[in-house]
């Protein structure tokens, strides 16, 4: 019998270690925003995207006249022209551009992943195209969620349930980890509305907090782009 590809949900960046060696694809999720602003600033012309994942490093680039964009806790850090809105990317102003970016979770976690062969930027934004590619690569892949601080994190792991839920359902992918079934019944319990079901997360309460809600709108809402970063050698880039 030929062994299937695998496709796995790991929850949160420190539990990447127990995941990483039986996978040749990670896909780093951060619904909100990271990964969001990512593809959305892809589908608007940015060029690069180099993922830091302190603010010493992101300091070093700006002074190098880099544009810089640096997140944490919701809020762009002072000193600093971007965040990680993925709003503040729908324009050409970046278009052809290098774009440095460090987030509070989502840098942090394509960094944890940096060393795995295929790594690509997954997010609600980009769902059915990211599935159809992993569909098409037919490789072992793993969903890593960024969470929040290394908890848990309710938005991702919906995402990365869809995700899985569209790999498994072709009967080519197979799974054996308890993760995945709880991503995937999450995602059947919020498909139909996301922005209703994730009311009461702690993040889009963070964020809301912060008088972010049409970020929340934005990156809940599904498929608004066929763009799929993925990394090469440092940076990001976009394969189509």
């Amino acid at each position: 019998m030929i062994k299937k590809p695998r496709v796995e949900v790991c929850f949160t960046p420190n539990l990447f270690p127990l995941y990483a060696e039986d996978f040749e694809v990670v896909v780093v999720i951060d619904v909100l925003r990271a990964t969001s602003a990512i593809c959305t600033a892809f589908h608007y012309g940015v060029d690069k995207i180099i993922p830091v994942s302190s603010l010493e490093e992101a300091t070093v680039y700006r002074d190098k006249g880099f544009h810089v964009a640096a997140e944490r806790k919701g809020k762009i850090v002072e000193g600093f022209d971007y965040g990680n809105s993925p709003l503040s990317y729908k324009n050409d102003k970046l278009k052809g551009e290098t774009l440095v970016l460090t987030t509070t979770n989502g840098t942090k976690a394509i960094n944890i992943a940096k060393d795995i062969e295929h790594l690509l930027i997954g997010s609600l934004l980009n769902l059915d195209a990211i599935s159809k590619y992993l569909i098409d690569l037919n490789k072992s892949v793993l969903l890593l969620g960024s969470g929040w601080e290394n908890k848990f994190c309710l938005e991702d792991s919906i995402c990365a349930g869809a995700i899985s839920e569209n790999l498994l359902k072709t009967n080519n992918f197979e799974s054996y980890n308890d993760s995945t079934i709880a991503a995937k019944y999450l995602y059947l319990s919020a498909k139909t509305n996301y922005f209703g079901y994730l009311k009461a997360s702690s993040h889009r309460k963070r964020l809301k907090k912060l008088n972010l809600n049409q970020d929340i709108k934005y990156c809940l809402t599904a498929n608004q782009t066929e763009v799929i970063p993925y990394r090469e050698d440092y940076y990001l880039k976009k394969l189509f």
